[in-house]
C-alpha cells in the first residue's frame, strides 16, 4: 500500500519507517528544508520538500497513486486541509490526521477526515481502561479507536455477585456481547445472573469504561 505522510517530524519519521518495515510505501512531505535534508539523507524511499496543503505539492507526491494520507504536522489546521486534499481532489480512500487539541478532533471528523487521533485522548483513555483499574483489559479497537472491545474480569468478591443484568446498571454506550464462566460461554439475557469469577466480553466507547468501572464497583482493582 503505498502512504503519503505530511510531516517529516519524529512522528512521521518513525511511522514511515514502520510502515515500510510493513512492506508498504510510504512518501513524505515536510515544510522545513532543514528537517526534509535530514529525512533525505536517512530514508530509502521519495522525500518532497514542500507545504503538504498545496495541491500542487501533493502532485509531486504523487498523492492520486496513494490509498491512505496521514497528516501528522504539529499544526491541526494542516493536517485537516492535507487530509480534505488528498479526499477530494485526489481522491484517496482513507484519511488519517493527528490532533495536536484533543477539543478538535469531532471537528476534523465532521469536516471529512476518517480517522481523527489524538494521543492525548488516547493516553487518558488508557489510564482510565488498564491503570485506573485491573479489571477491564482492552482486546481490541474498534470504530476508527473511539470504541473498543474489551474484557471485564469479576473478582472474586464481586459486590453485584448474584444479580441479573436487568438489576444492574450498564452505561448507555457498553453492550455486553458475552460472558464466560470456567469453560462455559454464555450468550446474555436480561435475566442472566452475574457471579464472581465472571469475564465479561463488551463493546463500548472509550468514554464508557470508567463509568462501568465505577457503576460496578470495579475502581482501584
Amino acid at each position: 500500500m503505498r502512504v503519503c505522510i505530511v510531516g517529516g517530524g519524529k512522528v512521521g519519521y518513525y511511522l514511515s519507517k514502520t510502515l515500510m518495515e510493513h512492506g508498504h510505501e510510504p512518501v513524505i512531505i515536510e515544510l522545513d528544508e532543514q528537517t526534509c535534508s535530514h529525512l533525505a539523507e536517512n530514508l530509502d524511499f521519495p522525500v518532497v520538500h514542500g507545504d503538504g496543503t498545496l495541491v500542487e505539492i501533493l502532485e509531486i507526491a504523487k498523492v492520486d497513486s496513494c490509498q491512505a494520507l496521514v497528516g501528522v504536522t504539529g499544526k491541526d489546521e494542516a493536517n485537516l486541509i492535507a487530509c480534505q486534499l488528498a479526499k477530494k481532489v485526489f481522491g484517496v480512500k482513507k484519511t488519517i490526521a493527528r490532533v495536536n487539541n484533543p477539543k478538535n478532533t469531532p471537528v476534523l471528523k465532521e469536516l471529512g477526515v476518517d480517522i481523527a487521533v489524538s494521543s492525548t485522548d488516547n493516553i487518558a483513555r488508557l489510564i482510565e481502561r488498564e491503570v485506573e483499574t485491573d479489571a477491564i483489559h482492552h482486546l481490541m479497537s474498534i470504530a476508527g479507536g473511539d470504541a473498543s472491545l474489551t474484557e471485564v474480569f469479576l473478582p472474586d468478591d464481586f459486590k453485584y455477585s448474584g444479580r441479573t443484568l436487568a438489576e444492574l446498571e450498564i452505561p448507555h454506550d457498553v453492550v455486553i456481547v458475552f460472558l464466560t464462566r470456567g469453560q462455559e460461554l454464555i450468550i446474555p439475557r436480561g435475566n442472566t445472573v452475574l457471579l464472581g469469577g465472571d469475564k465479561v466480553v463488551c463493546v463500548a466507547k472509550n468514554t464508557a469504561f470508567h463509568d462501568l468501572a465505577r457503576l460496578w464497583d470495579l475502581d482501584e482493582r
